[in-house]
């Protein structure tokens, strides 16, 4: 992968974030060396709460025996850090408007918060977040709110 944490988290929190937004959001990943999964946590501050918390243990513990794939458990809100990280990957390296539309949630969450999505581009996107996945729809009106675009009927 290449890059540290502290480099992405850097990326994240200033470089890639939208300036009405700069400051309010923080991302944690917390890996566990010593149990014997190695669990991860994964957590987006939002105002100092956490609008987001993936605990990918509990998620494999509910999916296993069930044939579900890794989009499905990533639309539940399940992922766990090397997949944070390979979303993170994937979204800096295409264009803003694939990531946008990516099948992967994670590579849609960050390019909600990006900089380079205007104001047409979120009007755009309005009528798509009830087809979200319920703990990214929180994400999508955070933004529009951050940028005073109304008419969500999320």
């Amino acid at each position: 992968m290449g890059q540290s944490w502290s480099d992405m988290r850097k990326q994240l929190e200033q470089e890639y974030l939208c300036d009405s937004l700069k400051g309010r959001i923080q991302f944690f990943v917390t890996r566990y060396p010593r149990t014997f999964d190695e669990h991860t946590r994964i957590a987006i501050r939002v105002d100092g709460e956490e609008l987001l918390k993936s605990d990918f243990v509990k998620w494999h513990r509910a999916a296993e025996g069930t044939a579900q794939s890794g989009i499905e458990i990533h639309n539940k809100g399940g992922f766990d850090s090397v997949e944070f990280y390979n979303a993170f990957y994937a979204y800096q390296n295409q264009s803003i408007q694939k990531s946008l539309f990516c099948e992967d949630p994670l590579v849609r969450l960050f390019a909600i918060l990006d900089r380079r999505v205007g104001k047409r581009s979120l009007q755009k996107i309005l009528p798509s977040i009830q087809n979200q996945p319920g703990w990214l729809r929180p994400f999508y009106l955070l933004r529009l709110t951050a940028e005073d675009i109304t008419g969500s009927t999320a």
